[in-house]
């Protein structure tokens, strides 16, 4: 870069970060590796040479640049609030049908008082309510028989097979 001191900027490190769209970092980097003329001042200040012509069409890329990165951004951020309002629909569904399944789980614990229990009698098991036998066109099934009936015995199942 052997221009013209006059077609060349003196800029502190901060404004050539500035001019370059980089970090004071990156514009040290760069005088260390040699790549933009620097000088240092009697307190040792580091000043920034940067040909004026060229900072002007980094300006106008670094705005593109930003432009890219800004629209990149607005899409992301399109997408997440798309995602979030998805999101939230969904919540609203579920609460909805938790809300029903409340309703009617309510509705189903209110009617087990009103359900009859079986009476048991002291002989056997529990006999079914009267309004259950005394359904019109209802067959009753015949009444089991308890323990063995006479004249049979009780054969072990594998002795059937003939061994």
């Amino acid at each position: 870069m052997d221009e013209s001191p006059d077609s060349q900027e003196r800029l502190s490190t901060a404004q050539a970060a500035a001019r370059l769209g980089i970090s004071e970092a990156g514009v040290r980097k760069r005088v260390q590796r040699g790549q933009i003329p620097y000088e240092r001042d009697e307190t040792g200040r580091l000043w920034v040479y940067l040909d004026a012509s060229v900072t002007e069409g980094r300006k106008s890329r670094d705005r593109d640049g930003r432009s890219r990165e800004s629209s990149a951004s607005t899409l992301l951020l399109d997408e997440l609030r798309a995602h979030n309002r998805t999101l939230a629909e969904q919540l609203e569904a579920e609460r909805r049908s938790n809300g029903e399944n409340r309703r009617i789980i309510a509705a189903l614990t209110q009617r087990i008082p009103a359900i009859e229990a079986p009476v048991e009698t002291p002989q056997g098991p529990p006999e079914a309510s009267t309004a259950a036998t005394e359904q019109p066109g209802r067959i009753e099934p015949p009444a089991s028989v308890e323990g063995p009936q006479e004249g049979t015995e009780r054969v072990p199942w594998w002795r059937m097979f003939g061994t």
